[in-house]
């Protein structure tokens, strides 16, 4: 089983993939919050398919089994965004890295000018998933 998705057509929503920033003082990495309708079964069953994988490769991180309030990166927009419109009958995940992403179009031929790719945009994402246990904290991250 795959930790990779790649994703049906998403919205891009705080599209910070040209630099990397920092939140809160931390290291810097890149970023986006992936707006998935709730309408498309097909990619959020690939989604929870990788969590559940992420989950069994990242078991010993969690001393041999996934605890019970385990965090998940797959969020639901109408109770965790209530007032942002863009995030409505939607789920959505956060993704971050500190290695920089390949933005590519349609084609596939690399985006470099960030007058094309921005918050807002639609198109599809590749995205994989990892368990962490960072300071107590345990999770499946993207």
């Amino acid at each position: 089983m795959s930790t990779k998705v790649i994703t049906g057509k998403v919205r891009f929503s705080y599209v910070n993939v040209w630099e990397p920033k920092s939140v809160n003082g931390s290291d810097p990495k890149y970023s986006v919050s992936l707006i998935i309708p709730k309408g498309d079964a097909k990619t959020l069953e690939k989604i929870k398919k990788a969590i559940d994988a992420a989950k069994k490769e990242g078991s010993p991180k969690f001393g041999g089994k996934a605890p019970a309030n385990l965090k998940i990166p797959l969020r639901d927009g109408d109770s965790d965004r209530p007032d942002d419109e863009a995030y409505a009958d939607s789920y959505f995940i956060n993704a971050n890295s500190f290695i920089k992403p390949g933005i590519v179009d349609k084609d596939v031929q690399p985006i470099l000018n960030q007058s094309e790719f921005y918050s807002g945009c639609f198109g599809r994402a590749s995205i994989v998933f990892f368990a962490y246990n960072v300071n107590g904290n345990k999770g499946i991250a993207a």
